[in-house]
């Protein structure tokens, strides 16, 4: 069930909400699990099994952890290799089986799994959960309505931002609902659906348009690459801000998942802006354990390899992901041994351009269906296909999406909020602001819930992973 569809903003959620503010606060955890259950139900029926057997898994290893201290690493290895397991089962076995194909020209047959909706977020919720229990970093939970409404928690369970347990670990058992909290949580909602259908979704059409011509241009590889990105980017933070917000309705702070990431100067700048919550969890459960940075140069080298590995095989069985991830693994390597200080020294517009231009690359490999698209992709925006610079084809589509094109852009740095935010500070226009943004927020809901009336387009990218 996505967010951006009629039947959970008119049905679920609004059921859910009035059943979990007239229940007692005692029962409030079980009506959350058992919404989150439903939500899960109603996309994947039988894979909702997967999802309750990982929780028992990290419930029972996290009593064992903590009860047997002395072999408490047997029981850590024990669930990692569970919640692993299940993962590269679903999400991996056929990529797995079709290289072995190749290298080994065998014909073992693919096992044609579905992949289980938000199975590569819930099993890194459920890892950190472990491995703090194992650190001792957090108490264990032996309440289990608990930790299952955490890990099934419907407003992140589809696709993050990845919620680690220390960061909710009191909110489970004691939180404040308060008007104000509300009311926020609505706003950021309203803003995150916003983004999604009046812009992501917009883009989204383009992109497709793209990818099924046979009219391209120079120019339209261009547009497409530049649309792709911010695509993406509306996308994915979209789905992050809704689920803020309705963490921040049911009582629950979840950190930000993005931060203008646009506007950054070096590619590690843009990676501690973009999808914080899995560049954390990288860091904190990989990068640090491995030793981090403080190792010599070859180590070094080797635990961002690692990282970046992991990180884009985590986002797909797919070799493109592998390349988009080791791509970024150059780079940040190249800038942590070589380039840091050339880029400080850089005018700002010039490590900006580098900075856009090197993500829009690593998308477009990123979104294609394998290498050699990727390449035909690339190339194409230097003309190597052959194909003319602009034609009557790109001219049409540029004049229609232009409009949602440089609003997307506008709105991918923090321009407008700056301007809000000052104007904010004199007394006269801040009551004024206060005053017509809930007029704005009803009116934005109204042209979204139009727009998914009439509009069967409504995909959402990181659903696939």
């Amino acid at each position: 069930m996505l967010f951006s569809s009629i039947n959970f903003l008119y049905y679920f959620l609004p059921c859910v909400l009035i059943i979990y503010f007239v229940t007692p606060t005692k029962y409030k955890n079980i009506i959350l699990l058992i919404s989150s259950l439903l939500f899960y139900f109603y996309g994947e029926p039988i894979y909702i099994l997967i999802m309750i057997a990982s929780i028992l898994s990290a419930y029972i290893h996290g009593i064992l952890i903590n009860k047997y201290t002395k072999h408490k690493k047997v029981f850590l290895i024990s669930s990692i290799i569970i919640s692993i397991g299940l993962l590269a089962l679903f999400k991996y076995s056929d990529f797995i089986i079709t290289n072995i194909n190749s290298i080994c020209n065998s014909q073992i047959k693919l096992l044609n799994l579905a992949l289980p909706i938000g199975i590569s977020f819930y099993t890194f919720q459920i890892l950190s959960y472990v491995i703090d229990v194992y650190n001792k970093k957090v108490p264990v939970q032996k309440n289990i309505i608990k930790l299952a409404t955490y890990v099934s928690l419907f407003p992140q369970l589809i696709a993050g931002p990845i919620v680690r347990y220390i960061d909710v670990e009191k909110e489970l058992t004691k939180r404040e609902h308060t008007t104000q909290k509300i009311s926020l949580g609505i706003r950021r909602f309203i803003i995150g659906l916003s983004k999604k259908v009046l812009i992501a979704n917009q883009l989204g059409e383009l992109c497709q348009v793209f990818i099924q011509t046979n009219e391209k241009s120079i120019l339209f590889y261009w547009i497409y690459g530049v649309a792709f990105s911010l695509q993406i980017y509306f996308d994915f933070s979209a789905y992050s801000d809704m689920a803020i917000g309705l963490g921040k309705i049911f009582g629950f702070h979840f950190l930000e998942n993005f931060n203008y990431p646009y506007i950054s100067k070096s590619i590690t700048e843009f990676w501690r802006r973009w999808h914080i919550s899995l560049g954390t969890w990288f860091r904190d459960y990989v990068y640090i354990p491995l030793g981090g940075n403080r190792v010599g140069k070859i180590k070094l080298i080797r635990n961002i390899f690692i990282v970046w590995f992991l990180t884009g095989f985590w986002h797909g069985a797919n070799w493109t992901f592998i390349l988009w991830g080791l791509l970024f693994g150059i780079l940040l390597i190249i800038e942590k041994l070589f380039l840091k200080e050339i880029l400080e020294k850089m005018p700002k517009i010039i490590s900006h351009i580098y900075v856009l231009f090197i993500v829009m690359i690593s998308f477009i490999i990123f979104n294609a269906n394998s290498i050699a698209q990727a390449i035909q992709q690339i190339i194409g925006l230097f003309g190597a296909n052959k194909e003319p610079f602009i034609n009557s084809y790109t001219i049409y589509y540029l004049k229609s999406y232009f409009v949602i094109i440089i609003i997307s852009i506008i709105g991918a740095t923090p321009l407008l909020k700056n301007i809000i935010n000052k104007l904010k500070e004199k007394t006269k226009i801040n009551k004024i602001i206060n005053t017509i943004e809930p007029i704005i927020l009803v009116a934005l809901l109204l042209i979204v819930t139009s727009y998914l009336v009439d509009n069967s387009y409504n995909p959402f990218l990181y659903f696939r992973f």
